[in-house]
């Protein structure tokens, strides 16, 4: 081995994560992330008793909160995680996956908008009549 090599630092691979720094850096809590591993959805390391996370763990804690951000449930977030496969074979079936699911969360939101944009002109409308109607009561002295 030449001394070019020895100086390379470790695969990315290699690396690995405490809890409390995976916490940190996505501004979750540690108890979110043990949640995630009671449903499955992480398998740290144990060493030494303690949780140790590769860099798997950190991609797939990313796309969990990710998912979860755009309202899927667990089960369709678990869905996505197993479309990897052993050798990645899942990843264009997982953005597929993710690109219509946030297609769909955009659709229901923007229909959302919609309906909260008409209630807000029909209150509006309401409160304008409403005002103009004791406007005229205090006119005609009906206080």
């Amino acid at each position: 081995m030449t001394a070019a090599r020895r100086q390379l630092p470790p695969a990315p691979d290699d690396t690995l994560y405490g809890i409390t720094e995976l916490a940190r850096e996505h501004g979750i809590s540690l108890r979110a992330i043990r949640f995630y591993e009671d449903k499955g959805l992480l398998a740290p390391r144990r060493i030494n008793g303690g949780r140790a996370y590769t860099r798997r763990d950190k991609v797939r804690l990313g796309l969990i909160l990710r998912g979860k951000a755009v309202g899927m449930s667990l089960a369709e977030i678990e869905h996505i995680l197993s479309l990897y496969g052993e050798h990645g074979e899942g990843h264009a079936r997982q953005l597929d996956y993710l690109v219509s699911r946030i297609d769909a969360t955009i659709a229901e939101l923007s229909a959302r908008k919609r309906h909260l944009e008409d209630m807000i002109s029909e209150l509006a409308a309401a409160r304008a009549q409403f005002k103009r109607t004791r406007a005229a009561e205090r006119r005609a002295g009906k206080a």
